[in-house]
């Protein structure tokens, strides 16, 4: 819980060059982990400087943060992202809520580690920034507001024990939706999303995507997706 306490006020106070997020997971050996994973573009000297209160927090299983091109930051997760069955659930975290303590203690009664999966997730993702002082009428993404995303993630499963990974994504989504501030990031939703849950992960841009829908593809003709349908 510490860890979530001061990631708090970590990412609350981050420069434009620095992004956290906070993973929850389990290690190879199933134990249950907490991890932070941050990229500062600037100065060496400053981002040493940035991630010490993270530093300070105990001894870590593995501590990786060093200077590495861009292409291996890109890359540094493939290794637990093989390709097998996925299935997400996600909406974005209210900011004012996410300094509740109650948020962290609900959270964390819902890790149920082992979890159904040894690659199951949950994915703290830290937004804001340039991005967030972007006009929300200059692109079809408008939650720009938004802290913090969280992604529940059930992954790597065996057919046979889809039925379990699901209810266990669902039912960690299910219990942070109180401290949600609504829609979502239209690129997590998963294949059971639907028509509303589109509808909300565009926002206040979704009647003027279907007016170009309207006009471009009326027959709908680029559908597999999560589709705006036209009018």
């Amino acid at each position: 819980m510490k860890i979530l306490e001061v990631y708090r006020d970590f990412a609350a106070g981050a420069p434009d060059e620095l992004t956290a997020g906070v993973l929850i997971t389990t290690w190879y050996d199933g134990t249950p982990v907490i991890a932070i994973a941050l990229c500062y573009c600037g100065a060496l000297e400053t981002g040493e400087r940035l991630v010490q209160p993270l530093r300070r927090l105990g001894r870590p299983i593995l501590d990786t943060v060093r200077p590495m091109a861009y292409t291996g930051l890109q890359t540094m997760f493939d290794a637990t992202n093989p390709p097998a069955n996925w299935y997400y659930k996600t909406g974005y975290l209210d900011g004012t809520k996410f300094r509740e303590d109650r948020l962290i203690d609900g959270l964390l009664d819902h890790c149920e580690f082992p979890s159904p999966s040894p690659l199951s997730r949950i994915y703290i993702e830290h937004l804001g920034g340039a991005m967030g002082r972007v006009p929300v009428e200059q692109t079809a993404f408008v939650h720009r507001s938004a802290p913090f995303d969280l992604i529940v993630i059930a992954g790597g499963f065996r057919p046979e024990d889809a039925e379990k990974n699901f209810a266990w994504a669902r039912a960690t989504s299910d219990a942070m939706r109180p401290f949600m501030s609504g829609g979502s990031y239209v690129n997590y939703l998963g294949a059971d999303a639907g028509k509303d849950a589109v509808r909300a992960a565009y926002g206040s841009a979704y009647a003027r995507l279907v007016a170009l829908k309207n006009r471009y593809d009326p027959d709908n003709l680029f559908r597999l997706n999560q589709n705006i349908r036209p009018a």
